[in-house]
C-alpha cells in the first residue's frame, strides 16, 4: 500500500517539481476563490444564467483568440522566466476586482473586464505551465506529473470554493479577491527557488515567419496529435462547462446558495483528485484509456443529470469528476509524449485552446440552456458529448493503428 502511494506521487521526488507543486496549489486555490466570487457577484447583480455564461466565456475568450501566440512565446523564451512574469501580471486583475467590490461601485461590466484581463494573461501562462511540466520531470515521469497537476487543480477546486463559500456567506466577496492577489507571491517564490541546471530545457525556437502556421501543419499531419486534440475540443466545448452549470444547479435546481455551490464544486474536485491519483499510479496512456475516459464521462454526466436529490447529486458529481480528469489528463500526457520538444509549447497551447478556449462557445450555450430550460439539460449535453467522443476515439484510433500496421508490413516486405 505504501509503495503504491509513493508511486502515485513519484514526481514529487524531483525538487523543482516539488516547489512547483506547492506554489501552484496556493496560487490556483486563490484563482478558484476569485472565480467563485466573481460568478457569485454576477449572479447576485443580474440573476441571469446567460450572464453567468458570459462571465465564464470572457474568462476564456483570450485563450481562444491568442492562445496559439501564448504557446509560441513558450517555445521562444525560457519557460521559468516567462512564468514569473505572467504570475506577477495576474495579480493586477485581482486588485481591480478587489477595489471595485470594496468601494461598492461594482457593476457587471467591471467584473467582465476583470475576468477578461485575467484570461488574457492566462492565455500565455497556461500553455507555458503545461509545457514546463516536461522540463521539470522528463519523459519517464511526465504521465505521473500531468496527473499530479490535475491533483493540484482539483485540490485547489476544493480549497478555493470552500473558502470562498465560507467568506461569501459570512463577510462577503471582497476578501476572496484580496487573498487571490496575495497567492501569486507563492508561485513566484517557488519558481525563483528552482535549480535551472536540473531542468530538461527544450531548445528555444528560432524566430521565423509563419511559426504558428508551422505548428498547425505539424499537428494536422500527425494523427497521434490531431485526434486527441479534436476529441478534447468536442468535449471541452459541450461538456466541460461546470463553472456555468454548478452555480445554476445550486441556485435553480436545488434552490440554495453559495455553500451548496461550493459543496457541488468540492464534490466534483474530490472525485477528480481520486481519478488523478489512480491515473498517476498507472503511469501510462493510450487510445483505450482515452476512449474509456470519454465513455465514463458521458455515462456519469447523464446519470448526474438525472439525480433527484442533493446528496445523490454530490455523489454522482464526484464520479463525474474522476471520469473528467482521467479523460483530460490522458489526452494531455498523450500529447506531451508524442510531440517533438521544439513544438511542445505550440501543441500544448492548442490543447489549452480546445480545453479552455472552447469555453466562450460552450459557456453561453450552457447558460442559455440552463436559463430557458433547466441546468440539468446542460449535463445531458455533456453526457452526449462524452459518448460521441468515445465512439470517435474508438474508430479513429483503430484506423491509425491499421495504417501503422500496413506501413510496417510494407516496410518489412521492402
Amino acid at each position: 500500500m505504501t509503495a503504491a502511494i509513493r508511486h502515485s506521487f513519484n514526481s514529487l521526488e524531483v525538487p523543482n517539481y516539488r516547489r512547483y507543486f506547492a506554489g501552484q496549489l496556493v496560487s490556483l486555490s486563490g484563482t478558484w476563490m476569485q472565480t467563485v466570487a466573481a460568478i457569485w457577484v454576477i449572479l447576485t447583480l443580474t440573476d441571469s444564467g446567460i450572464a453567468v455564461g458570459l462571465t465564464t466565456a470572457l474568462q476564456f475568450l483570450p485563450m481562444l483568440l491568442i492562445g496559439a501566440w501564448g504557446g509560441l512565446l513558450a517555445d521562444r523564451f525560457p519557460k521559468r522566466r516567462l512564468l514569473m512574469t505572467t504570475q506577477a501580471l495576474m495579480a493586477i486583475p485581482a486588485v481591480w476586482l478587489l477595489v471595485v467590490t470594496a468601494t461598492g461601485v461594482v457593476e457587471p461590466w467591471m467584473v467582465y473586464l476583470g475576468v477578461f484581463a485575467m484570461g488574457a494573461v492566462n492565455a500565455v501562462d497556461n500553455p507555458t505551465r503545461q509545457s514546463f511540466v516536461f522540463e521539470m520531470v522528463g519523459a519517464d515521469r511526465v504521465v505521473n506529473a500531468v496527473s499530479l497537476n490535475s491533483v493540484i487543480v482539483q485540490a485547489a477546486r476544493i480549497v478555493g470554493p470552500a473558502l470562498a463559500g465560507i467568506l461569501i456567506a459570512t463577510v462577503g466577496v471582497v476578501p476572496c479577491f484580496a487573498l487571490n492577489a496575495l497567492t501569486f507571491v507563492a508561485m513566484i517564490f517557488a519558481l525563483r527557488g528552482m535549480d535551472p541546471a536540473r531542468l530538461h530545457a527544450a531548445p528555444v525556437a528560432e524566430r521565423e515567419p509563419g511559426a504558428i502556421r508551422a505548428g498547425l501543419r505539424y499537428v494536422r499531419r500527425t494523427p497521434e496529435l490531431m485526434v486527441p486534440l479534436a476529441l478534447m475540443g468536442l468535449v471541452g466545448t459541450l461538456g466541460f462547462n461546470f463553472q456555468v452549470v454548478l452555480p445554476l444547479l445550486a441556485k435553480f435546481s436545488f434552490e440554495s446558495g453559495a455553500m451548496t455551490y461550493a459543496a457541488l464544486v468540492s464534490a466534483m474536485a474530490v472525485g477528480s483528485i481520486a481519478g488523478a491519483l489512480v491515473n498517476g499510479h498507472r503511469g501510462r496512456t493510450g487510445p483505450r484509456l482515452i476512449a474509456g475516459g470519454a465513455l465514463a464521462f458521458g455515462v456519469s454526466a447523464l446519470l448526474a443529470a438525472a439525480m433527484p436529490s442533493l446528496a445523490l447529486e454530490i455523489l454522482m458529481l464526484a464520479i463525474l469528476g474522476a471520469a473528467a480528469v482521467t479523460f483530460a489528463a490522458t489526452i494531455n500526457s498523450t500529447l506531451q509524449l508524442a510531440v517533438t520538444p521544439e513544438m511542445r509549447g505550440r501543441v500544448m497551447a492548442l490543447y489549452s485552446v480546445v480545453f479552455l478556449g472552447s469555453t466562450p462557445i460552450g459557456a453561453p450555450l450552457t447558460g442559455w440552456l440552463a436559463q430557458n430550460y433547466d441546468p440539468r439539460v446542460a449535463l445531458y449535453l455533456a453526457g452526449a458529448s462524452g459518448l460521441l467522443a468515445a465512439w470517435v476515439a474508438h474508430h479513429s484510433f483503430t484506423q491509425i493503428k491499421g495504417r501503422h500496421e500496413s506501413a510496417t508490413g510494407e516496410h518489412a516486405a521492402a
